[in-house]
């Protein structure tokens, strides 16, 4: 079973940016009630889309320096990146589906 792929400052580069499939990356905090709410779904997505899509979850308490090369504000903010760039964003804790629409843009 998959499940998503923890990200971190480290390893950012080399598995969002360089991924051969899109990436979706969720910034949470383990201390985010809203983050905690839409964690079902992003597990859901990474076993739903193994293989054609990359799903992440980065913690931007220990992971500040990509939260802010990417100007995180507010969590959970969802990032989707396609050939190593940044083509959406989704903010805030939205339904599954609202995430799944957006992701399908860029299979």
């Amino acid at each position: 079973m998959a499940s998503p792929l923890h990200v971190t400052d480290d390893n950012f580069q080399a598995e969002v940016l360089n991924s051969t499939v899109p990436a979706l990356v969720d910034f949470w905090a383990t201390w985010c009630g809203p983050c905690r709410m839409i964690a079902p779904s992003i597990e859901e997505l990474a076993k739903e889309y193994e293989g054609t899509a990359k799903i992440c979850k980065l913690d931007v308490d220990n992971n500040q320096n990509t939260a802010m090369q990417f100007g995180i504000r507010s969590i959970p903010t969802i990032l989707i990146f396609k050939g190593g760039s940044l083509v959406d964003t989704i903010i805030g804790a939205v339904p599954k589906k609202q995430i799944e629409e957006k992701l399908k843009q860029y299979l």
